[in-house]
């Protein structure tokens, strides 16, 4: 075993982030993902600019360790092949509007026809069925229906996330683990089933800390009025005198404690600095000041030794260079045949017996399309009659 997915066989159908991130997450603990892409377009993002080779960076980053076919699913013999491939998958994963795979003769009812033992997974903005099921959306959309957005930010001002939250947590994440949650039911149960895959569901599930408080004192949340949003003067972001920024987390009281003490300022260890108030934007506002006195570089060096959660806010590049990143295996170096040298994020989760793996880069559109086709017992002459009839 390479991985703990090793052995399970995945037919992504998905398109640009929520779905090719999940597969991602699978491929990468060892599952054998296959892209079943359009022959003409493939996966939109392909052709995301800047470019990396002939393909968009994002595609590099989302599409390693899988292979891809190319399957016209619109037709009668595509769909055959596509048919052919579910009765040796596992799983069949897809992001369409709710009603396509149906309308395609490819939905979960006519699938597990083939293969009792499918799970198939749908991820969708609103989910399968309610008023906003049909409804076209983006995760700004589900973040704002979510209730996400209306306390991000502050100053009465709000933000959008630069991190997918939606798409990501709300969608990628929720399915790779409903998924592998539904292969091991399936060990018991002997039979596969359906998941609905809401981003917006997913994105609703978020709320989980200030749905809590919520619930506690009835206070509708706004943008920076909580500890963790800004409200609190001990958990912030504050500008270094060379205009970079250092983030601030001393939340407990051994940490707030040891923080007033590294900066001089044992004055500010009252109570207070852990409760609601005006007098927050005050020390907010004295604690800027202490900031603003040094670089980021120096106050790097300044808290090296203190335990106070106070780190500095780093750019992508840097984090790609950073020393205890790249000893976590979060940043690994590789050379593609194509395009040469390049750095691709690593593998968040750490398993001791079956750890996950790089081992193959993004797919060509449609390159294992001859290989797959002849796994599943197509002849040579077969797949060439498929390739002029525009099939595959």
């Amino acid at each position: 075993m390479s991985g703990p997915l090793a052995g399970f066989r995945v037919l992504d159908l998905s398109r640009l982030l929520p779905g090719p991130f999940c597969s991602m997450l699978m491929a990468d603990l060892g599952a054998d993902v296959i892209k079943v892409e359009d022959p003409k377009v493939g996966d939109y993002i392909r052709w995301w600019p800047p470019l990396l080779g002939k393909n968009s960076g994002f595609h590099t980053v989302l599409n390693r360790n899988k292979r891809s076919v190319t399957i016209d699913l619109k037709c009668e013999e595509g769909r055959a092949v596509f048919e052919a491939m579910v009765k040796r998958a596992d799983v069949v994963l897809e992001g369409f509007r709710p009603g396509v795979m149906e309308r395609l003769g490819l939905g979960y009812a006519a699938l597990r026809v083939l293969n009792p033992r499918i799970v198939y997974c749908s991820i969708s903005g609103y989910g399968q069925d309610g008023e906003r099921a049909l409804r076209a959306g983006h995760d700004i959309n589900y973040l704002a229906l979510a209730g996400v957005l209306s306390y991000s930010g502050r100053d009465g001002k709000l933000v959008v996330p630069n991190v997918q939250i939606g798409d990501l947590g709300g969608g990628a994440l929720m399915a790779a683990f409903s998924i592998t949650a539904a292969l091991l039911a399936r060990e018991r149960l002997g039979e596969g089933q359906y998941i609905d895959i809401s981003m917006t569901d997913g994105a609703v599930a978020w709320n989980c800390l200030r749905w809590g408080k919520f619930l506690a004192d009835g206070v509708v949340p706004r943008s920076a009025d909580d500890m963790l949003n800004h409200g609190y003067a001990c958990y912030n972001l504050y500008e270094t005198k060379d205009g970079r920024w250092m983030s601030l987390g001393a939340l407990e009281p051994q940490f707030w404690k040891a923080f007033c003490r590294s900066v001089g300022r044992d004055d500010w260890e009252q109570a207070e600095y852990f409760k609601p108030g005006p007098h927050q934007k005050r020390l907010e506002k004295e604690v800027a000041e202490v900031f603003a006195a040094k670089t980021q570089a120096e106050w790097v060096e300044h808290f090296r030794e203190v335990d106070c959660c106070c780190e500095p806010v780093l750019n992508l590049d840097e984090v790609m260079a950073d020393r205890a990143v790249r000893a976590r295996g979060m940043v690994v170096e590789l050379i593609h045949e194509g395009f040469g040298a390049y750095r691709q994020l690593g593998i968040a989760p750490k398993f001791s017996a079956t750890p996950g793996s790089l081992r193959t880069p993004a797919p060509e559109l449609g390159e294992h399309t001859e290989s797959l086709l002849l796994e599943h017992g197509y002849s040579e002459g077969e797949i060439q009659r498929l390739r002029e009839a525009g099939v595959v």
